[in-house]
């Protein structure tokens, strides 16, 4: 299938309370955001008509444009109804949303006290983040070159646009090495997250993941997993986690917006084969997320 550039589609976004063409759906060179970082931002999925989570994905969005000191200039409410709406003008039903906030182009400097505050929400079609099939044998990871920030250096709680930054980088190193992601560690030098995804890992019939104490984002898959593992009556230990300590678990996953629940066969010289637990909540979350679980 022949690549289709994202700015060069069909259809509408909305922006700033209004739908414009897609195609028109245009900032300023000076926008602040493009010079200094300055944007939030949420992936979010539509399935069967229905995005997963939205308030707590818009709920997050306010909180990361409160981290970054700036207010969005929408309810929580209208938020929710323009995500909605922007899906049932695409004519979408199964779809990947992206709504983000940015500061303007009134000011280009490091204070930005006299921008304005805009908003915009697109969604498309989106497949699967990684092949379905190779999902099921299980991702091969690298270790990344950048690592996690503190949260002492950076707004590490916020889904903020110049925190992907790093993960850019990670995955292009990964993707030029023939791997399918790359795993960060923090600035511990604890295992943290991957470039888009967060993780865990089976010992037995149980889970340990990374807590969320400013190394990893606390994405709302992560806290859907742990709530389905709890359901499930199983074990989750939520802890730091060495490197060298790879070498005894069984089973590994990614869980994200984007990736879903992606199981994982290898991390550097770690190898690891997906099973029942992997496995078992890939199906089940796909259960759960099409009102099906």
């Amino acid at each position: 299938m022949a690549f289709v550039p994202i700015d060069d589609r069909d259809g509408w976004i909305w922006m700033d309370g209004e739908f414009v063409p897609w195609r028109e759906a245009r900032v300023h060179v000076l926008t602040h955001a493009l010079h200094y970082a300055s944007s939030v931002f949420e992936g979010e999925r539509m399935y069967e008509g229905q995005i997963f989570k939205l308030m707590e994905h818009t709920n997050r969005l306010f909180r990361s444009a409160e981290v970054l000191d700036f207010r969005i200039p929408f309810t929580v409410a209208q938020i929710n109804e323009a995500c909605k709406e922007t899906c049932v003008r695409n004519g979408l039903t199964n779809a990947y949303v992206r709504p983000i906030a940015w500061r303007g182009s009134e000011q280009v400097s490091v204070p930005a006290q006299n921008t304005t505050v805009h908003v915009a929400i697109a969604a498309w079609d989106w497949p699967s983040y990684f092949d379905p099939e190779t999902k099921k044998k299980g991702v091969r990871l690298c270790w990344a070159p950048y690592k996690r920030p503190s949260p002492e250096t950076a707004p590490t709680e916020a889904k903020a646009a110049g925190l992907y930054m790093i993960g850019t980088i990670n995955r292009h190193y990964a993707d030029a090495r023939g791997y399918a992601d790359a795993m960060l560690l923090d600035w511990r030098g604890y295992v943290a997250e991957a470039t888009g995804a967060n993780v865990f890992f089976v010992q037995g019939d149980r889970l340990i993941t990374p807590p969320a104490d400013g190394a990893i984002l606390n994405g709302i898959t992560r806290q859907t997993v742990l709530e389905m593992l709890a359901a499930r009556g199983l074990e989750v230990e939520v802890r730091h986690i060495k490197p060298e300590e790879l070498s005894g678990f069984d089973e590994c996953f990614l869980c994200g917006t984007a990736a879903e629940i992606t199981p994982v066969s290898e991390i550097g010289d770690y190898r690891f084969t997906p099973g029942d637990i992997s496995l078992g909540l890939l199906a089940d979350y796909d259960r759960l997320v099409r009102g099906q679980g």
